[in-house]
């Protein structure tokens, strides 16, 4: 059985000085990849220094939507550091109305340029959304994000939500949130996912799972957000991991 962690923040301090045991510990666990996700251009070159020197990680290059310092992503730039094999997908990009407030056109600006090169270069997009689902689904739409495909990671958003992303033919992602005792709404959607359009995750080094809530996360946890979709699907473990692992393959065309 394999497993595979399609988001992580494994250059976060958290988890970089121990980088060695980390994916030591993801071995043990039997997650054989893990994609290693940008969050700002700055921050980008450790992000693909890790997909470099293991074969079994992979990158992508965005800035996320609450990075308010720094360099602002331009589409040309984003395209060509998504030419390097290592790196498979543009993100994470998106919308988020929970942390920053004010005008947020800059935002939705932002969001349409990650968009935009992901459509260039051909490579799927990961998109965050929080408390703005609604202008998230609209700009999607209005770029033709569906052209380039991608996932809604880490979801935690309605039935509706899902269905709009679904689709555009993207992905849906769970994370360690599944396991909450206080998330079975979102139990209840991930039911209603096909399997064949779900993808699991960390987003490590944040929201540890059941039983490890509270702690730090990391990509060998994966394994209890896969079990705890197989009790939601009412599936073996074993098909869960299967599917969930071939859909990372397809959507990332990874080997």
């Amino acid at each position: 059985m394999q497993l595979v962690d399609s988001h992580c923040h494994i250059n976060f301090p958290e988890l970089a000085g121990d980088l060695d045991a980390v994916v030591e510990r993801m071995t043990q666990a039997e997650v054989g990849h893990a994609l290693c996700v940008s969050v700002s251009l700055e921050t980008f070159p450790e992000v693909l220094g890790i997909a470099e020197r293991f074969p079994n990680i992979y990158a992508s290059v965005g800035v996320h939507p609450d990075h308010t310092e720094g360099r602002e992503p331009d589409e040309e730039g984003l395209v060509q550091a998504a030419a390097n094999p290592r790196v498979v997908a543009i993100g994470e990009t998106g919308l988020d109305y929970y942390r920053v407030s004010g005008d947020l056109d800059w935002q939705r600006r932002r969001f349409r340029t990650h968009i935009r090169a992901a459509r260039s270069a051909r490579k799927p997009l990961i998109i965050h959304t929080r408390e703005a689902a609604e202008d998230t689904v609209r700009l999607m739409r209005e770029e033709s994000a569906g052209e380039a495909g991608g996932v809604m990671h880490c979801f935690t958003e309605s039935w509706a939500v899902a269905r709009a992303a679904l689709d555009q033919g993207f992905y849906i992602s769970f994370s360690g949130i599944l396991t909450f005792k206080n998330a079975a709404a979102l139990r209840e959607v991930a039911a209603q996912v096909p399997l064949e359009r779900t993808l699991i995750e960390t987003d490590s080094p944040y929201l540890a799972p059941v039983p490890h809530r509270g702690k730090l996360n990391q990509p060998a946890y994966v394994r209890h957000v896969a079990e705890a979709l197989a009790t939601v699907k009412g599936l073996p473990l074993e098909e869960i991991a299967t599917a969930t692992t071939e859909n990372f393959r397809r959507l990332f065309k990874t080997a």
